[in-house]
Formats: structure tokens, C-alpha cells, sequence
């Protein structure tokens, strides 16, 4: 195991710090809820970790609110690498999966081995939605555009020509699987 206190380590820790301010300029589809701009992914994850932190107890199912917060602080960082894809838009899903994976190998792999490894785990966590932790933190990653989109008269979906059939298709399943119904949730 690398010692994380050498000065190598701290070099790395450091560029990687430095290479992930690269996600405030990878702009969202979505606009800020007073509509001035868009979102940009960094305010988008870091969004997405107070909402855990503020909605823990309405997980359904038991979880670790650090690992949950860690998870939603770097679900994007790929997108440094692999853009930003948004749900309504249309892609080939195995290209963009292919280049967020070479995308996690460079980023995460600028960490102090041991690190970088833990980080990936819970990107790759995060991207299978199988435990309990990352479903919550996928739940909300459906929630909080959901209340953008809400907030903002139809936001992107106005823009996209989304159906609500499409919103309750792309977002109902996966909010209700990883909190307890609150509202029309």
C-alpha cells in the first residue's frame, strides 16, 4: 500500500484535485431553478450531496450516508473526459459507457494507487445500482432534476419535447426504488 503522507502522493492527490476543477465548465442541460444559466456538473454533484445528507432518512432501505455522499461527489467526474449525457437525449449507450470507463481509469488512476482503486469502486458502485448505498444516490440523481425541471415550468423537457409518460418512465421507477414516497414521489 502507497504511503498517501509521501510527497509523490501528495503530488498526486494534488493533480488530481487540480484536474477535477475541470467539471465546473461541463455545462448541464439543466438550468439553475432562478433560470440565470445552466448548471454546471460540479454544482450539480455537489447539489446532489446535500440532498443526500438532507433527505438520508427517507432511504427506504438501510445505507451509509458517507459512502452515499462520496459516491454522488464523483458519479460525474467522468464527465471530464466523456461529457455530459442527458437522460432525454438520444446516444449509443455502449460508446458513452465505453468512454466514461476509460474516462474513470485516467481520472481515478492520477490517485495514489490504493486511492484511485477505492474511488472507482464506488464510481462502479454507483454506476450498477445493486447496493442499497447506490441506489439511494441514483435515486436522487433522478430526483434533483426532476424538482429543476419542476421548479423551472418544464425546464429541459419543455426543450426536449418530453411526454410525461417519458418523465414517469425515465425517473418514476428509479426515485421510488431508493426513497420512501413523499409528495407525488
Amino acid at each position: 500500500m502507497l504511503d498517501t503522507k509521501s510527497s509523490y502522493a501528495i503530488e498526486q492527490q494534488l493533480h488530481f484535485l487540480r484536474e477535477i476543477d475541470q467539471l465546473k465548465s461541463v455545462i448541464r442541460k439543466s438550468p439553475l431553478i432562478d433560470q440565470s444559466r445552466r448548471e454546471n456538473s460540479a454544482e450539480h454533484s455537489w447539489h446532489l450531496a446535500m440532498y443526500a445528507f438532507i433527505l438520508k432518512d427517507r432511504s427506504d432501505k438501510e445505507i451509509n450516508i458517507d459512502r452515499v455522499i462520496k459516491m454522488l461527489l464523483i458519479h460525474d467526474i467522468v464527465e471530464i473526459d466523456a461529457g455530459d449525457h442527458p437522460i432525454h437525449e438520444t446516444t449509443d449507450n455502449s460508446a458513452q459507457e465505453e468512454a466514461e470507463q476509460q474516462a474513470a481509469e485516467r481520472i481515478f488512476g492520477l490517485l495514489p494507487t490504493s486511492q484511485g482503486e477505492e474511488l472507482k469502486a464506488l464510481w462502479y458502485e454507483f454506476e450498477a445500482a445493486e447496493s442499497n448505498d447506490a441506489v439511494f444516490a441514483k435515486s436522487l440523481d433522478r430526483l434533483q432534476p426532476l424538482i429543476h425541471n419542476v421548479a423551472t415550468e418544464g425546464g429541459t423537457w419543455v426543450e426536449g419535447k418530453v411526454t410525461h409518460e417519458q418523465v414517469e418512465q425515465r425517473y418514476g421507477s428509479v426515485i421510488s426504488g431508493g426513497l420512501r414516497r413523499f409528495g407525488r414521489w
